[in-house]
């Protein structure tokens, strides 16, 4: 087992994510795995369980299913603008800042870093609402909680992004439906994700704010927000030990990179047709990421085709990646070529999510900050969690908030084009909300 680091106060524990930036690292555990998984594949046959031996459940039964012991008003499907349009009216809090935290893996330290500099600043909002992706669900609830938590939180990050390596996140040797286990990563969550946490997130999501982090459900293809602070709520009003092992399985799971990290089964339940007796299966949840880099708001509305008020008037997007193309030779090997290819793909969907946002920024007349890893930051990872590599990007991302030089504004905000108010209406009828 890989040695754990002394626990900090609130029992927080470093962990990780995400291998590569973004694939790079990834097809370092590929290629060793590939040995390993080749080697136990013949023996493997003679004893083989069925790969997927969950209860069967249809879609009606996901339509109206709940996490198991919760009320079913702790998620949303993510592509549901009437869903998502209810959640953010239901707080009193959304239209105060928000923060936007992406995936990218160990490239998290750049967000870790640009919040402590933002701290060490002394003008870090207070948001009204924080989504995070992926290695961006690693930080939100430590971001989020940071007002409960005090210096707490930040350290919690910079020990978390700078103090790891890929032994505490998975090791090599097939699961059957990944190619490595995330077993220290869960210990390392369980670890992090304490009734103290969750407790400071609860009392957060009290004063009408909103913590939300993305998963992708396997069977239905959809996205799924979770109000992590009303589970929060029920674990710390009622010790329910359910809501504290749903809340770390779904950060697990925004992080499991699909085939090479492993899905988690969240237990869940669904009532027959007559309403009185509850069906109990699992559902499959996997990387938040797989559907969007980061997550806004739902597609249909930041494409212009459905209504959507959003109460802010800014919003800061810290996204954990490089945009710009990288050359590095690719060998003749499946794994070489595959690879490149996919890091290729992650930027172009980066770049495609991007111009959604400003689009629907400036359409709206939101005041959208984005914050990215660019040409300022030339140092490259030279393997999975180089922690010589995170230090530097978690130093580059301080640096950038204490000098107020991180984000950038995607275009003139409403109020610099001398509107005080933003009831702005498209074509299409997206709408946002007035301050």
């Amino acid at each position: 087992m890989p040695k754990l680091f002394n626990e900090p106060t609130l029992q927080i524990q470093p962990f990780g994510r995400r291998i590569g930036r973004p694939l790079t690292g990834l097809l370092v555990a590929l290629t060793l795995a590939q040995g390993a998984f080749a080697q136990g594949a013949l023996a493997g046959e003679r004893t083989k369980k069925p790969a997927d031996a969950r209860p069967d459940y249809t879609a009606a039964q996901a339509a109206t299913a709940r996490p198991e012991g919760l009320p079913a008003s702790v998620r949303i499907a993510g592509d549901d603008v009437g869903a998502f349009q209810a959640l953010i009216d239901g707080a009193p809090r959304a239209a105060d800042p928000w923060l936007v935290l992406s995936g990218g893996g160990e490239n998290g330290a750049f967000a870790a870093g640009l919040l402590s500099g933002w701290s060490e600043r002394g003008d870090r909002p207070e948001f009204g609402v924080v989504t995070g992706v992926s290695t961006g669900a690693l930080i939100a609830p430590f971001a989020f909680a940071a007002p409960t938590l005090g210096a707490t939180a930040d350290a919690a990050l910079k020990q978390n992004y700078t103090e790891i390596s890929a032994a505490d996140v998975f090791e090599f040797g097939g699961t059957p439906d990944s190619l490595t286990d995330t077993w220290p990563l869960k210990e390392r969550i369980g670890r992090a994700v304490t009734p103290a946490l969750l407790k400071a997130v609860a009392a957060e999501h009290a004063k009408g704010r909103r913590l939300l982090i993305v998963t992708t459900q396997v069977d239905s293809e959809r996205p799924i927000v979770w109000d992590m602070g009303a589970i929060a709520k029920r674990s710390a009003e009622t010790g329910d030990p359910r809501a504290l092992a749903l809340f770390r399985a779904i950060v697990l799971a925004s992080t499991a990179v699909p085939g090479v990290f492993p899905p988690v089964a969240i237990p869940a339940e669904a009532a027959d047709g007559a309403g009185t007796k509850a069906k109990p299966f699992a559902e499959m949840h996997d990387d938040g990421g797989a559907m969007a880099p980061f997550y806004l708001a739902p597609a249909a509305a930041l494409e212009g085709e459905a209504r959507l008020r959003l109460p802010t008037n800014r919003v800061y997007l810290v996204v954990n990646n490089r945009l710009e193309p990288e050359f590095q030779m690719a060998s003749r090997t499946t794994l070489s070529v595959l690879g490149r290819t996919m890091s290729a793909a992650i930027k172009a969907q980066t770049r495609a999510a991007l111009a959604l946002s400003k689009a629907y920024a400036a359409r709206t007349g939101l005041d959208l900050r984005i914050a990215l890893i660019d040409g300022r930051f030339a140092k490259t990872s030279e393997k999975p969690f180089d922690q010589p590599y995170m230090r530097a990007l978690f130093a580059h991302g301080e640096a950038l908030a204490r000098d107020g030089s991180a984000f950038v504004q995607a275009h003139p905000p409403a109020t610099a084009l001398g509107r005080e108010r933003r009831d702005v209406t498209d074509s299409t009828g997206s709408v946002t909300a007035s301050r």
